[in-house]
C-alpha cells in the first residue's frame, strides 16, 4: 500500500509538473521577451522546440521504460525536467532559452509515458482507474492554476522565476522515485531491441506533423505548410514499411492488435482538438468581442477547469458501474454540446450561458481523458505500458496543435463573430466522430 500510494505521488506531481509548465509559460513570454530583447518569432520558439521535441520522442521514451523501468527513467525524466527549469531560470539570452526548452522537451518525454507506466505495474487492474483518474484531475488542476500562478509570480518577480518555480517539485519527485520500490523488467520479458531506426523514422513524422501545425494559425496553409504535411506523409509511410522487416518494432504487435488501443487513442485525439480549438476560438471572442481582461476572461471560463477535476474522479465510478464505452460516449456528446454552445455566443450572451457552455466541455473532457486512457493502458501488457503511455501522449499533444489549427484555418479572413459558428460546427464535428470511435471500447463494467 505505501509503494502504491508514493507511486501515485510521483506519478501526480510528475503529470501536474508537466501541466502547469505548459500554461505559465504563455502568460510569461511578453516579459520574457522584453527582458531578453529577443524577436516575436524567436519567443514563439520557446515553445514550438518543446512541444516538437516532445512529440519526436514520447513513443520511444515509453519503450525506454518498457525496457529499462519505469521508474529509472521517470528519474532521469523529471530530474532533467527539473535541471532544465533551473537553467532557463538563469539563461542570459534567448538562444539559450530555446536550446533549454528542448532539453527540457526531451525530459519531458521521458517522464510522460513513465507516470502511466508506473501506475501500470503499481496497480491491479481494478483500482488502475481510480489512479489515472486522480492524475487527470491533477493535470486538470495545474493547467487551471498555471495562468493565476503564472500573472502572480511575473508581476512580483519577473519571468524567470516561472521557471524556478517547478525546480523544487521536480527534484522531489525525482528523489521520491528513487525510494518507489517496483519489479523491473525481467531479461525474458525486455524487448529485443530499441528500434532505433524505426524510433528516428516515427519522430522525425511527428515532428513534421507538429511543427507544421503550430505553424498554421500564424501563417495560413503555406508552401512550406504543405511540404511539411508531405514529409509528414513521406516519413509516416517510411516507418509503416520498416515497421512490417524489423525484427524488433517500436510499435509492438501486442499493442497494436489491443482491441481497445486504436479507438481509446481516436477518441484521445478528437477530443483534445475538439476542446482546445474550442478553447483557442473562445479565449478570442472573450477578450476581442467582449473586450474582457484576461483576468476576467480566465475567471469565465473557470468552470471548465472546476468540472474537469470533479469528473475526473466520478469517472471511475462510473465507468464501474456502467463501462468504458458508456462513459466516453457520454463525455465526448457533452465535449459536443459544449462546442455548439460557445458557437452560440453572441455579444450579449449572459454570463451563465458562457460559464454553462464551459462547464459542458470540461465534465466532458475530465471523463473522457481519465477513462479513455485507462482504457488503452489496461489494454495492453504490463511489459509494454510505457509504449502505451507514449502513444497517449502522443495523442494528447497532436490533438491540441490539430484543433487550434483548424479553428485557426476556418476563421481566417473573416470577422470572429462570422467564422465562430463554422469553425465550432466543424469541432463538434469533430468530438461526435469521438463519440462514434468510443463505440467500440469495452462496454464491460469493471470491478
Amino acid at each position: 500500500m505505501g509503494t502504491r500510494r508514493l507511486t501515485l505521488t510521483g506519478s501526480v506531481l510528475g503529470a501536474a509538473i508537466v501541466a502547469l509548465d505548459g500554461t505559465v509559460l504563455t502568460v510569461a513570454q511578453p516579459s520574457l521577451r522584453r527582458d531578453l530583447h529577443a524577436s516575436l518569432a524567436a519567443v514563439q520558439w520557446t515553445s514550438t522546440a518543446y512541444l516538437v521535441t516532445v512529440a519526436a520522442l514520447l513513443v520511444f521514451a515509453g519503450r525506454l521504460g518498457d525496457r529499462y523501468g519505469h521508474r529509472r527513467v521517470f528519474t532521469v525524466g523529471m530530474l532533467g525536467f527539473g535541471a532544465a527549469s533551473a537553467g532557463i531560470g538563469l539563461a542570459p539570452g534567448i538562444g539559450w532559452v530555446i536550446g533549454l526548452r528542448v532539453l527540457q522537451g526531451a525530459a519531458g518525454a521521458l517522464l510522460q509515458p513513465a507516470t502511466l507506466g508506473l501506475l501500470r505495474a503499481a496497480y491491479p487492474a481494478d483500482l488502475l482507474g481510480r489512479a489515472i483518474a486522480l492524475r487527470t484531475s491533477a493535470i486538470g488542476l495545474s493547467a487551471a492554476a498555471g495562468p493565476v500562478v503564472g500573472g502572480a509570480l511575473t508581476a512580483q518577480w519577473g519571468w524567470r522565476s516561472v521557471f524556478l518555480l517547478t525546480v523544487v517539485p521536480a527534484a522531489v519527485a525525482g528523489v521520491a522515485a528513487l525510494l518507489v520500490r517496483l519489479p523491473e523488467p525481467a531479461a525474458e520479458g525486455r524487448a529485443g531491441g530499441l528500434d532505433v531506426p524505426g524510433a528516428a523514422l516515427l519522430g522525425g513524422a511527428l515532428a513534421c506533423l507538429v511543427f507544421t501545425l503550430v505553424g498554421l494559425p500564424g501563417h495560413g496553409a503555406t508552401a512550406g505548410g504543405l511540404f511539411g504535411l508531405a514529409a509528414t506523409a513521406a516519413l509516416g509511410a517510411a516507418f509503416v514499411r520498416h515497421e512490417r522487416r524489423a525484427r524488433h518494432p517500436l510499435l509492438p504487435p501486442a499493442v497494436l492488435k489491443a482491441p481497445a488501443v486504436a479507438p481509446a487513442l481516436g477518441v484521445l485525439l478528437a477530443a483534445s482538438a475538439a476542446l482546445f480549438g474550442t478553447l483557442f476560438l473562445a479565449t478570442y471572442f472573450l477578450q476581442d468581442v467582449l473586450a474582457l481582461d484576461p483576468l476576467a476572461s480566465a475567471l469565465r471560463s473557470l468552470p471548465l477547469a472546476v468540472a474537469m477535476v470533479v469528473a475526473a474522479p466520478a469517472s471511475a465510478a462510473l465507468t464501474r458501474r456502467h463501462g468504458p464505452r458508456r462513459t466516453v460516449v457520454a463525455g465526448m456528446c457533452s465535449i459536443t454540446l459544449g462546442a455548439l454552445a460557445v458557437a452560440a455566443l453572441r455579444p450579449g450572451t449572459p454570463a451563465l450561458v458562457v460559464g454553462t457552455a464551459f462547464l459542458l466541455l470540461g465534465a466532458g473532457f475530465g471523463a473522457v481523458m481519465a477513462t479513455a486512457t485507462a482504457a488503452l493502458v489496461r489494454a495492453v501488457p504490463v511489459g509494454e505500458a510505457g509504449v502505451a503511455g507514449g502513444l497517449q501522449q502522443t495523442a494528447m499533444n497532436i490533438g491540441p496543435a490539430l484543433g487550434v489549427a483548424v479553428a485557426a484555418t476556418v476563421t481566417a479572413d473573416h470577422p470572429l463573430v462570422d467564422g465562430l459558428p463554422p469553425a465550432l460546427a466543424a469541432l463538434a464535428a469533430t468530438a461526435a466522430a469521438g463519440a462514434l470511435l468510443a463505440t467500440r471500447l469495452p462496454a464491460a463494467r469493471t470491478a
